[in-house]
């Protein structure tokens, strides 16, 4: 086949997706799971009409890496859905004036045209939208398994509130204070709602990542293990004066008991108006109040001046009996622990600012172990100091300390060990339209209670005014005729529940959906969710450290529970791609600043924009948004063209033996050798630039003269495939061109011989301090710092240098070594 002048890649990528679609090449069958590989990228909000360029920098060279895959033998499948639920895609709706339902519809479709020009192999016969009823019908039977089991509940708590977006957020949506969709400042309310007891999971969820190690991102573990945050130590009980409650607080020193002189309560903790003197409620109050219209950042400010008012009511310490004074304060937050502290200003921080400010005692009970004095004038911490001033327990130290000062405790039943954690219960709850309903009614009579499993779905109403403003309650209050309802127990007046549940209760199981898209039976079918699953490849962004990824953990643990699957962590490996920036913002379509790359595919073809993001920077990094390179990659398409085109033109005579063939053969492997390695890490730019000095040093071996046939078509052969990931129209177009058997995707991927993929060697001179003492051959292409290594390492020179320093030490590159003593 002859190839035209000219690349045109609207006509060639144009006929490979049609021939794609008529093959079924995407289509996996679930059937054959030799070999299987799940690649997954995180799907996308279709909360715009399309995607811009930083959904393409994680799905394009995803595709490429999947691609890789399959011609490595893997049976690869690659499934895409829409995370269509939501405030993203309700906010877009409002500001268009169109209903949530007409926006997403019309935002999938033409986001999948954008998904199928990207040229992925994405299996479309098991696309997913998480608002179709067919899909949310079985969020709903997880919300009821869960419920089923104890671990979904409705409770009044200070939740974190948008009042921009009108809706409560999960702590995990707070970022510094703020929203992390539209960023107002979030404020504090009390409010019904509804949870997942995620926190009975917090010790497997935290054991569960030694599982991961040097699979996952070290970063993304230490995220989860703080978020998680274990923390040992003991409860205990102070027992009020003059009343009958005790506050129960929890501490991970208990050696430091002797040194409390006060108490804390967080504002928002249910005993302060009950233990605060009738003359101080006012007081009291007008703090609490103040307190909670501020951000937690805010308080726990570490340089913020502390403050707080004394309620009028003592306590008495465990240990030595002491009153101690009980006070309200803003730096004690109500979500963590017990939402009550013993203060310790002797050996916290924190305390220590307060009593200063407030002129309450500060007591030493921990000194260092070896013997010294601790600094005055400010809280000494460590953990491994021994116990001073603190009755029988005087020069015990750390772990031995604790121990038996939590022993005493429990023999007085006063205290006992306890492991706590940072995480709180997943608020998935929330006051806004367009979500899954949660299937639960309420009645008069019964309670709470739960739809009918043959009631699902609890289908989303649409005539709703979700436009209005509403305060805290969710726009479906406005549906009454959907509000009222039968009771499922006694069948007689109840109420629908009007909040909906949070997306990532959606994206928390879709991964498992995709095996059994269409089935109306059930969820998903296990027996073919354990021979596919966990996914092999995760990719996505690193913002869903502590959302998204830790939920999937959480309901996948569940669900192995429940006996739904047999694993019970979701994605094998996972790996974070970079972000894409805009004149150093993040880009997203709430912020304005998205770049289409419509206008790009349109004017340069899909491959080269794929191409171009993938040579823009390490796709680990991310970067700074620009377009002047995409003009390289363009000229870099049209350069292999055209050596294709002139190949099979080209006579082929010369001797196999030629120089020139030589070097051109050792760069061959070299190539294949070097962007396997690549792709084996995700490393694409560096394997396009690859890909581009082979196609170079090609085109200088034709421009030499006649090159022998063999090596000519065993070269065009390698190079083609190795171009396939990258570039698949191009590639497909070029393997057809040559005559190539079936598809290039299907081709096997390239081998390389290791020998002839080695750098020719040169000598190298070493001198020291000037003059030459050794010479070593080394590989042409060695960097200055192994040449350096190599060159220290050299027995010879190890004796004239000896112990002394080092002053200088100069490299040119394939020709000398100078170390200067």
């Amino acid at each position: 086949m002859t190839l035209p002048e000219d690349y045109d890649a609207s006509v060639v990528e144009a006929k490979w997706r049609r021939r794609w679609r008529e093959l079924g090449v995407a289509t996996t069958d679930l059937s054959r799971h030799r070999d299987k590989m799940v690649v997954l990228v995180m799907f996308p909000y279709p909360s715009g009409d399309r995607l811009h360029i930083g959904h393409w920098y994680n799905f394009a060279p995803a595709d490429s890496w999947a691609r890789f895959q399959r011609m490595r033998g893997r049976n690869v499948f690659e499934p895409m859905g829409y995370d269509a639920f939501g405030l993203p895609a309700e906010n877009y709706a409002i500001q268009h004036g169109v209903h949530p339902a007409e926006s997403t519809r019309a935002n999938v479709a033409y986001i999948r045209g954008q998904l199928e020009a990207i040229g992925t192999l994405y299996d479309w016969s098991r696309e997913l939208n998480t608002s179709d009823p067919e899909y949310y019908r079985w969020t709903q039977w997880l919300f009821l398994a869960l419920r089923r089991r104890g671990l979904a509940y409705r409770a009044r708590a200070p939740v974190n509130w948008c009042p921009a977006c009108g809706t409560v957020l999960a702590n995990e949506q707070v970022e510094e204070g703020r929203c992390e969709r539209c960023e107002s400042e979030v404020t504090k309310k009390d409010l019904e709602q509804w949870f997942f007891r995620i926190t009975d999971y917090a010790e497997r969820l935290l054991a569960g990542l030694d599982t991961l190690e040097g699979r996952w991102p070290a970063k993304t573990l230490l995220a989860q293990r703080h978020w998680i945050g274990r923390s040992e130590g003991a409860e205990v009980d102070f027992q009020l004066v003059g009343r009958p409650e005790r506050l129960s607080i929890f501490t991970t020193r208990p050696d430091t008991l002797y040194g409390v002189t006060y108490m804390v309560l967080a504002p928002e903790h249910p005993l302060v108006e009950t233990i605060t003197e009738p003359a101080r409620r006012g007081e009291v109050g007008r703090y609490a109040e103040a307190a909670r219209g501020m951000r937690d950042i805010d308080r726990e400010a570490l340089g913020r001046e502390k403050t707080g008012v004394f309620t009028g009511a003592w306590a008495l310490n465990p240990l030595n009996g002491e009153r101690v004074p009980v006070w309200v304060a803003d730096y004690v937050l109500a979500g963590y622990g017990t939402g009550a502290i013993m203060a310790v200003p002797g050996h916290d921080p924190r305390d220590h600012d307060f009593a200063a400010g407030h002129g309450l005692p500060v007591r030493r009970v921990i000194e260092p172990a070896d013997g010294s004095r601790a600094p005055e004038g400010q809280a000494y911490s460590d953990p491994s100091g021994r116990m001073v001033g603190s009755g029988p327990f005087d020069g015990l130290a750390g772990d031995e300390a604790r121990g038996r000062v939590v022993r005493e405790l429990e023999r007085r039943g006063v205290g006992r060990g306890r492991v706590h954690y940072r995480l709180r219960d997943w608020l998935i709850s929330r006051q806004r339209y367009w979500g899954a309903p949660i299937p639960v009614v309420h009645c008069g009579r019964c309670g709470v209670v739960d739809v009918p499993e043959e009631g699902l779905p609890v289908l989303l109403p649409e005539r709703v005014d979700f436009q209005a403003p509403r305060g805290e309650r969710s726009p479906l209050i406005t549906a009454q005729e959907w509000v009222r309802t039968a009771c499922p127990a006694c069948g007689g007046e109840a109420r629908r529940e009007v909040d909906t549940m949070d997306t990532f209760v959606d994206s928390s199981w879709y991964f498992l959906r995709y095996l059994s898209a269409g089935r109306s039976d059930l969820p998903f079918d296990r027996e073919v969710v354990d021979r596919w699953l966990p996914v092999d490849m995760y990719i996505g962004g690193p913002e869903h450290a502590t959302k998204h990824l830790i939920y999937a953990r959480f309901i996948t643990m569940v669900l192995k529970d429940l006996g739904w699957v047999g694993f019970e962590e979701p994605f094998a490996r996972l790996f974070h791609q970079g972000l894409i920036t805009r004149d150093g913002d993040k880009m997203s379509k709430s912020r304005g600043n998205v770049v289409s790359p419509d206008a790009f595919v349109g004017r340069y073809g899909s491959d080269v924009f794929r191409m171009y993001m993938m040579f823009m920077g390490s796709f680990a990094d991310g970067g700074d948004w620009n377009d002047q390179g995409i003009t390289g990659i363009d000229r870099f398409v049209a350069r292999t063209w055209r050596l294709y085109r002139r190949a099979l033109d080209s006579p082929a005579s010369t001797a196999e033996g030629a120089s020139g063939v030589v070097e051109a053969r050792r760069a061959l492997h070299a190539s294949v050798q070097a962007v396997t390695r690549d792709l084996e890490g995700f490393a694409f730019n560096t394997a396009i630039a690859r890909l581009m000095e082979l196609v170079g040093v090609l085109g200088r071996t034709l421009d030499a003269g006649p090159v022998d046939a063999s090596f000519l078509d065993d070269a065009l052969d390698r190079l083609n495939r190795l171009l396939a990931p990258f570039a698949p129209h191009l590639a497909e177009e070029l393997w057809e061109a040559r005559g190539g058997e079936g598809l290039v995707v299907d081709a096997p991927w390239p081998d390389y011989d290791a020998e002839l993929a080695r750098a020719p060697e040169v000598e190298v001179a070493i001198q020291v301090t000037g003059k030459v003492r050794a010479r070593i051959r080394v590989p042409a292409d060695a960097d200055e710092e192994t040449l350096k290594e190599m060159a220290l390492a050299h027995e010879r020179i190890r004796e004239l240098v000896g112990e002394r320093p080092i002053r200088k030490l100069v490299v040119v590159p394939g020709r000398l070594v100078n170390i200067v003593v």
